[in-house]
């Protein structure tokens, strides 16, 4: 008896191998089209996302936002040597400002790092909103700049705790709010992560978690390496201006040679980096460091750690200066001596770690540059703002300070500093005097087991 006509294809040994293909097609149909529709029901928000952060435009268009002044007067090159010019001279006009706001004190410097800290969160922000903005999802702006107002208040308050300690014990409010700092610290906090999420919205769960880890991303980068440059600058401002600096010379030494000699591409994500230009900004930069380390050692100014003046309530930078910043006589390996044709140099202490900052800065320091370009590319967007001409945003220029500014504290802490006796002085006056006389007994105790005690007496 005949089968019916579907059954007897089936049967045909002519028909498998198409019937095979048919039937293969078919299940790769229905498990994407099952997959898809999973997707779409419990990732909703990541599909779109994804369509909108690397499908879409660009959430942070460029333009060509060069002042009409450069425009017209460098017309007549050709884009290379414009961009070349441009970036140079609006390097120059940054330098200049530099000079001057450290010509005005460390209380300006600071200001000027939290104004930079709070323009470089503004610009990474800014890219996430742009992607989250078109959900019309609520309080993701209100709630990235409440944290950041949180954060800071935490960081600040220990930094003011630490270094205006006997200014916070003079006054009642201020000792009040040093003492429970950090539990309103973290009550701030907490009132923040519950908005958050009292804010969560059905079907974009996933996005709104995500733009949370943005920002708190954002926050670890700029908030608490900013906390770190401060830190740095309280040591003096030899620490803040010689690390900064070397980072600049490097961008621009690494920039020139790259322009000029520039043949061998270095990495993939910064197509225009060369290893000339590698090669070549780090000597620059080592060398660059010797010499300004030398300059800067000598006036005290630079090298006095930047402490608070109770009687005048301001910030004093004068102070006998340590053997890093006094001059020292060593002896050049023998190697070198039939070289340079000495047997001793004089060189300042402080000039050997300058070594170890410019060559940090030099080898490892271009690596935040990377990251931020990666950052870039994951976004298709050319720099991170339009703020400054020919250079992009206030983040283009601070992806590598920021990373030399952990680096720097790090060093700081493992090799320089040790612990500060006025500070310690300050915290046992403060204290009851049944305290401070067990402290009393316990050091003399001390005093007299190491046999100093009475050795002090007898002078």
């Amino acid at each position: 008896m005949g089968l019916p006509g579907s059954q007897e294809d089936i049967y045909n040994p002519f028909s498998t191998t198409g019937l095979l293909q048919s039937l293969h097609s078919l299940s790769l149909f229905n498990l994407q089209e099952s997959e898809s529709e999973n997707k779409l029901d419990a990732e909703t928000a990541s599909d779109s996302e994804s369509r909108s952060e690397f499908g879409g435009s660009a959430p942070v268009p460029t333009s060509d936002d060069t002042p009409e002044v450069l425009n017209r007067a460098l017309s007549n090159l050709s884009s290379r040597w414009k961009n070349w010019w441009v970036r140079g001279i609006l390097t120059l006009a940054m330098i200049t400002f530099f000079f001057i706001i450290i010509y005005l004190g460390p209380m300006v410097l600071m200001t000027i790092v939290m104004c930079v800290q709070i323009k470089c969160f503004h610009e990474i922000i800014t890219i996430g909103y742009n992607v989250y903005h078109s959900y019309d999802l609520p309080w993701f702006r209100t709630l990235s700049w409440y944290f950041l107002l949180c954060v800071n208040y935490f960081f600040y308050g220990e930094t003011v705790t630490d270094y205006f300690f006997t200014l916070v014990q003079r006054e009642e409010p201020l000792r009040i709010l040093s003492k429970y700092h950090r539990f309103i610290s973290f009550a701030l906090y907490l009132t923040g992560f519950c908005m958050f999420v009292l804010s969560l919205v059905k079907k974009h769960y996933r996005l709104q978690f995500y733009m949370f880890g943005w920002t708190h991303v954002t926050l670890l980068i700029v908030v608490t390496q900013s906390h770190l440059i401060i830190h740095n600058l309280f040591e003096g401002m030899i620490w803040f201006i010689v690390p900064i600096s070397c980072v600049i010379c490097n961008d621009i030494m690494a920039y020139m040679f790259g322009f000029f000699f520039g043949r061998t591409p270095l990495i993939k994500l910064s197509p225009k980096k060369t290893w000339e230009g590698f090669i070549g900004g780090f000597f620059a930069t080592v060398l660059f460091g010797l010499l300004l380390s030398y300059v800067m050692s000598g006036y005290r100014c630079f090298t006095c750690p930047v402490e608070f003046n109770n009687d005048t309530n301001s910030f004093t930078v004068d102070c006998e200066p340590s053997e890093l910043f006094q001059l020292q006589e060593y002896n050049i390996p023998l190697v070198l001596q039939s070289v340079v044709g000495w047997k001793t140099v004089r060189m300042y202490p402080f000039q050997i770690h300058s070594i170890a900052l410019s060559t940090f800065a030099s080898l490892i320091g271009p690596f935040g540059g990377f990251f931020a370009s990666g950052f870039k590319r994951a976004f298709k967007i050319k720099d991170f703002a339009n703020t400054i001409p020919g250079h992009g945003g206030i983040m283009d220029r601070f992806d590598c300070q920021y990373l030399m500014a952990t680096f720097v504290n790090v060093y700081i802490a493992s090799f320089i500093r040790g612990p500060n006796p006025s500070k310690l002085i300050q915290q046992f006056l403060t204290l009851r005097p049944d305290q401070q006389l067990h402290i009393f007994n316990t050091l003399k105790a001390h005093l007299v087991d190491k046999g100093m005690l009475g050795s002090l007496e007898d002078a």
